[in-house]
């Protein structure tokens, strides 16, 4: 299972970066391009300071990465870190599914054996 191939400290981080909208929102601007920190900082009402953790969060993630250009730190989103997020979801979804169907699958064989049980008490 993908959630045991990326660890669970991995998926932990991945699933509390993505869990802020201004991260998620930063990642949708860093995804054309490198776009520079300070850049990003004015686009949010928030100190430089304040988008420099949430860029912090998201690196630590492994959702963006950071390269420096001349005085700028540029940002960049790593569409593999957010194809690893839907890999997760996607291995946790089919887990679920298939137990659901187990449990549809048990409740049926209860019912049809509950309908045994009335149709030979009436006989």
């Amino acid at each position: 299972m993908v959630v045991d191939e990326v660890g669970d400290e991995a998926v932990d981080r991945l699933f509390h970066a993505l869990a802020d909208a201004t991260r998620r929102d930063i990642l949708r601007r860093c995804l054309t391009g490198g776009v520079s920190v300070s850049r990003l900082a004015d686009a949010y009402p928030m100190s430089f300071a304040a988008v420099q953790k949430h860029v912090a969060v998201l690196q630590r993630a492994g959702l963006i990465t950071k390269q420096r250009s001349g005085r700028e730190q540029l940002v960049h989103t790593d569409p593999d870190a957010v194809g690893r997020a839907r890999q997760v979801l996607d291995e946790l979804e089919s887990a679920w599914r298939g137990r659901v169907d187990r449990m549809s699958r048990l409740l049926a064989q209860d019912s049809a054996t509950a309908a045994q049980d009335t149709e030979g008490q009436r006989q």
